[in-house]
């Protein structure tokens, strides 16, 4: 191989590396807002009396949403997807937020966001605990 035909082969290669980043971006943190929706009529129940929510501090997702047990044993219920990207939230017990291991946003326990990127809240739902019951809805 020559000089000449080195140098074509490796602008071929760097060329094939940076299309992408011109049609999408290299950022990693588009934020284009394309995130899954959050559940509407939801209407479900949980046993609570084993798995994560049998004890305080735990949570789980489950139909989209996340729901946590407090460290008083209360419960909450937030849309799972991170509003700036859509990734799945997850529940810090010994703060009581939410945090979104993508980008860093974080969320009250009442689904406010405390620190960005998100910009946007998650969606709240009503829970009610029957015994060993738990009911989570719109």
């Amino acid at each position: 191989m020559n000089r000449k035909e080195f140098i074509q082969q490796v602008g071929a290669g760097v060329a094939v590396l940076l299309v992408p980043a011109c049609f999408g971006g290299l950022s990693g943190c588009s934020n284009s807002g394309s995130y899954p929706a959050a559940p509407t009529n939801v209407d479900f129940t949980l046993d609570v009396s084993s798995g994560a929510l049998a004890s305080n501090g735990g949570y789980l997702v489950s139909n989209g949403i996340v729901i946590a047990r407090t460290t008083s044993g209360t419960f909450l219920a937030v849309s799972a997807a991170c509003t700036h990207e859509g990734t799945t939230v997850e529940y810090i017990s010994a703060k009581s937020y939410f945090y979104c291991p993508r980008h860093g946003a974080t969320f009250s326990s009442g689904g406010q966001v405390t620190g960005g990127p998100a910009t946007k809240a998650l969606v709240t739902y009503n829970t009610a605990l029957t015994g060993t019951s738990l009911r989570v809805f719109s």
